[in-house]
């Protein structure tokens, strides 16, 4: 147990006990990502730092850049970036079992804005 506490790799620490048999149905409704964030939290406070240093950590972890260029991250960075999207994307999606959830959704865009040319005007008139 002390390997999960003082582990480095909190989503390694996540996994495993998340998927020990012992722990497995209390932890069934728990995110793993919740666990990794909940290992992060002890491995700073562990290590000394402020509680508010640990949230920034943890805040700079979780969430995306929008600025960011994605093109300049190794695999490993890549990978975790997109994971933290695709739990975004689950967040927000909406299923049919939801309360609010509408089948055809139709928006009625303003007509006296301005429109945006996409820039390529040129092939646009070739055809």
């Amino acid at each position: 147990m002390s390997f999960l506490y003082f582990s480095k790799d909190c989503t390694r620490a996540a996994e495993k006990l998340k998927n020990n048999p012992r722990h497995k149905s209390y932890l069934q409704q728990v995110s793993l990502r919740q666990l990794e964030k909940l290992f992060s939290f002890l491995r700073g406070c562990l290590s000394g730092q402020s509680l508010a240093e640990t949230m920034e950590q943890i805040r700079r972890k979780t969430t995306i850049d929008p600025e960011e260029d994605l093109n300049k991250l190794d695999d490993k960075e890549l990978a975790r970036r997109k994971s933290v999207m695709d739990e975004l994307f689950e967040k927000n999606q909406k299923k049919k079992d939801d309360p609010n959830f509408v089948y055809d959704v139709e928006i009625e865009f303003p007509q006296d804005e301005q429109l945006q040319s996409c820039g390529d005007t040129e092939s646009a008139d070739e055809f």
